[in-house]
C-alpha cells in the first residue's frame, strides 16, 4: 500500500544527499557564510566535526523573520528570478541549513544588517523551537552538535575523528583559495589549525595551502578568449608531486573536480612532466552563468559545460603559453633534433626494460675492475686530471669522453656515440641497488648528521607517522616534528647524500594516493622507486672521468639499465653511419 513518509523521513533521506560527512555540513555553512558577503570566516570543530561543527561569519545576516523560513528546505534567497541558469553564488539550492537540521542539532543565531539585535533558532533533528533574543554582532553564528546521532545508520559509516578532521580542512582551504579577500581560520578540538590573513594578493593565499615553496616554483597563468577567462598560478614541469592531489580546480569561484578539466591540465603539461607525475597548481576559470551547468549534483562539484571543447583549448593554450614564458625553467620536452638536415635521431638502446635482460657475466666481471663508484655524496667541485680513458672496443656504452652542461655524458664506442642523461642513468642503478639489498634482509642506513625537518600538511604529517615503523624497515628512519613536520634521522645508505626533503614530500603523496591500510612492502616497487629518485646524481653535478666511466660500467652490469624508473630512456646511440648519414656523407 503505497503511502506518504513522515516529513522528518524526507528530510533525512535528503539530508544524505547533501550532508555525506562533517566536511559537507562544514562547506555548505561556509558557502553560506560566503555568499552573505563575509569578510571573516573563523570555523571550529570537535572530534573532527562527528562532535560539533560551528561557523561565525561577519556578513549581512539573517533577518528575524526570516530565520524560520531559512530551516525549510528550498527556502533561498539567492534566485530572486527563479533563475537556474544565471547562477552567481555558492548555493542556491536552499538545502543546506534544513538537510543539517535533519540529523542534527542545529542552532542559528544572527544579527542582520542594521538590526538593532540578534536572534537565535534551535533545530533538534528536525524539530524546530522558537525564536529567541540573543547577543552578537553583525553576522551570523551556525552550530551543528551530534551530527548523525539520530542517524546510527548512516553514523557508523564516518571514518576516525582525524580523519573526518582532514577532510574538512581539506574543504575549507579550497573554498579559501577561491577567496583570498576572506579571512579564515579553523580550530579543532579548540587548537588553532590553520588561519590565513586576507590578502589582496591571490598568491599569498595559495602559499597559505600550497606551501612558500609554490610562490617560488610557479608560474602566472591568464587567458581570456570566446568570453571565458583563466586565472592562477601553474607549477613548474620541475615541481611535481605524485599524485594529482594538489591540482586545485575552480569555476566561477566553486572548487570542482572535473574530468575535463584534468585532462586538459594533463594536456597541457604534456611531454614536460614525467611518467606518473603530477603539477602543482590552481586554476580559476570564470564562464558565464548560461554557458555552465552546475545545478547537476546536490553536492555542487560537478558540472557541466555547454561547449566543452572551447574550455578544453583554453586551458591547455594557457598553461602551454605561460610555461613557454618561462621556459629557461621548465623542462625541456623530450626529443633530440638535428640541426641543418631538420631531423630526429633517437636510437633505442640495446638494454631492454625487464627482468631476463641481465647483460653477459663478462660484463659484470668488468665493471667491477672500475674501483670509483658514483658517490652522490660528492659536492660539486673541478673534476680532477682525467686518467687515460679506455679503449672504446669491447666496451657496449663505450669510453666516456667528455661531459656536457655537467648533465650528459658523451662516450665513444668503437662505432659510434653514446650520449647518457646521468641522473636518469643513476637513478636506475639506485634502484636496481636497493631492490637487491631489500632482496637480502633489511638495507643499511645513515645517520643524518643533522637530522632534517621537512614541513608537510597536516594530513601528510600524520600518513608518515602512521607507517614509520614499516619505513624504518626500509631504512627511513623519520618521526612526527609537531602537527606539521616530520623529522629525518636516517636514510638508505643506497642513496647516498639523498634529497631528503623531496623524498618525504613524494612518501607522502604515495600514503595519499593508496591509502594508509595498504602496508608499504605490498608497493615495495613503487616506494623504492619514489627513493632512488631522491638518491641519484642530480644534473647540474659535474663528474670526473672516473666517476663518468664508472657509471657506464655499471650500467652495463645492471638489468633494465635503459631505462629510468620512470620509463624515460637513459641514454641514446648514434652509429657512425648514422652520423654519416646525417652529415651527406652517404
Amino acid at each position: 500500500m503505497l503511502r506518504r513518509l513522515p516529513e522528518a523521513v524526507v528530510n533525512r533521506i535528503a539530508a544524505g544527499e547533501v550532508v555525506e560527512r562533517p566536511a559537507s555540513a562544514l562547506k555548505e555553512l561556509v558557502e553560506n557564510a560566503i555568499d552573505a558577503g563575509a569578510g571573516r570566516i573563523d570555523c571550529a570543530l570537535r572530534q573532527g566535526g562527528a562532535a560539533s561543527i560551528s561557523v561565525d561569519d561577519d556578513g549581512a545576516g539573517i533577518a528575524r523573520d526570516e530565520l524560520a523560513l531559512a530551516l525549510e528546505r528550498h527556502a533561498t534567497s539567492k534566485l530572486a528570478d527563479d533563475d537556474l541558469v544565471d547562477i552567481r553564488t555558492l548555493g542556491f539550492r536552499g538545502e543546506a541549513l534544513p538537510s543539517i537540521g535533519a540529523v542534527s542539532r542545529l542552532a542559528i543565531t544572527s544579527r542582520a544588517d542594521g538590526a538593532a539585535e540578534a536572534w537565535r533558532i534551535a533545530v533538534d533533528n528536525g524539530s524546530i523551537g522558537a525564536l529567541e533574543p540573543a547577543a552578537r554582532a553583525r553576522g551570523t553564528r551556525v552550530e551543528a552538535a551530534g551530527l548523525f546521532r539520530a542517524v546510527p545508520a548512516r553514523l557508523k559509516f564516518l571514518k576516525s575523528a582525524r580523519a573526518e578532521y582532514l577532510a574538512a580542512a581539506d574543504m575549507l582551504k579550497r573554498l579559501a583559495m577561491a577567496r583570498p579577500a576572506v579571512g579564515f581560520s579553523l580550530e579543532h578540538d579548540g587548537r588553532r589549525a590553520w588561519a590565513s590573513a586576507a590578502a589582496a594578493d591571490p598568491l599569498a593565499r595559495l602559499a597559505d595551502v600550497l606551501g612558500a615553496e609554490f610562490a617560488d616554483n610557479s608560474v602566472p597563468v591568464a587567458l581570456e578568449a570566446d568570453g571565458l577567462r583563466l586565472t592562477g598560478h601553474a607549477g613548474l614541469p620541475t615541481w611535481h608531486r605524485g599524485t594529482a592531489q594538489a591540482q586545485y580546480l575552480f569555476v566561477n569561484g566553486r572548487p570542482v573536480r572535473d574530468r575535463l578539466l584534468q585532462g586538459a591540465v594533463r594536456a597541457g603539461y604534456e611531454e614536460l612532466v614525467p611518467r606518473g607525475r603530477f603539477p602543482v597548481l590552481a586554476l580559476f576559470l570564470d564562464v558565464p552563468p548560461d554557458r555552465v551547468d552546475v545545478n547537476v549534483h546536490p553536492a555542487k562539484t560537478e558540472i557541466r559545460f555547454r561547449d566543452a571543447g572551447r574550455v578544453r583549448s583554453l586551458i591547455v593554450s594557457a598553461l602551454r603559453r605561460a610555461l613557454a614564458e618561462e621556459g629557461h625553467r621548465a623542462a625541456a620536452p623530450a626529443g633530440f633534433h638535428m640541426g641543418g638536415v631538420g631531423a630526429a635521431a633517437s636510437l633505442a638502446g640495446r638494454f631492454r626494460a625487464g627482468g631476463t635482460s641481465a647483460p653477459p657475466l663478462e660484463l659484470a666481471e668488468r665493471a667491477s675492475e672500475w674501483q670509483a663508484p658514483l658517490d652522490p655524496a660528492l659536492p660539486p667541485s673541478a673534476p680532477p686530471p682525467a686518467p687515460e680513458a679506455p679503449e672504446a672496443a669491447g666496451l657496449p656504452l663505450g669510453a666516456a669522453r667528455a661531459q656536457l652542461h655537467d648533465t650528459y655524458i658523451v662516450a665513444q664506442t668503437g662505432d659510434g656515440i653514446v650520449l647518457v642523461d646521468q641522473h636518469a642513468a643513476h637513478e636506475r642503478l639506485v634502484l636496481e641497488r636497493m631492490r637487491r639489498a631489500l632482496a637480502e634482509g633489511r638495507p643499511p642506513r645513515q645517520a643524518l648528521l643533522l637530522p632534517e625537518v621537512v614541513e608537510l600538511d597536516e594530513a601528510g604529517a600524520e600518513r608518515l607517522a602512521a607507517k614509520a615503523g614499516e619505513l624504518a624497515e626500509l631504512g627511513l628512519v623519520l618521526e612526527r616534528f609537531g602537527p606539521q613536520a616530520v623529522l629525518v634521522r636516517e636514510t638508505p645508505a643506497a642513496l647516498g647524500e639523498a634529497d631528503a626533503k623531496g623524498l618525504v614530500r613524494d612518501l607522502a603523496d604515495d600514503l595519499a594516493e593508496h591509502g594508509l591500510a595498504l602496508a608499504l612492502r605490498e608497493r615495495l616497487e613503487d616506494v623504492a622507486a619514489t627513493m632512488a629518485c631522491h638518491g641519484s646524481v642530480r644534473a647540474g653535478r659535474r663528474l670526473g672521468a672516473q666517476e663518468m666511466d664508472a657509471l657506464l660500467r655499471e650500467m652495463e652490469a645492471t638489468p633494465r639499465s635503459g631505462q629510468c624508473n620512470h620509463g624515460r630512456p637513459t641514454y641514446i646511440e648514434l652509429k657512425l653511419a648514422d652520423i654519416e648519414r646525417l652529415f651527406g656523407r652517404r
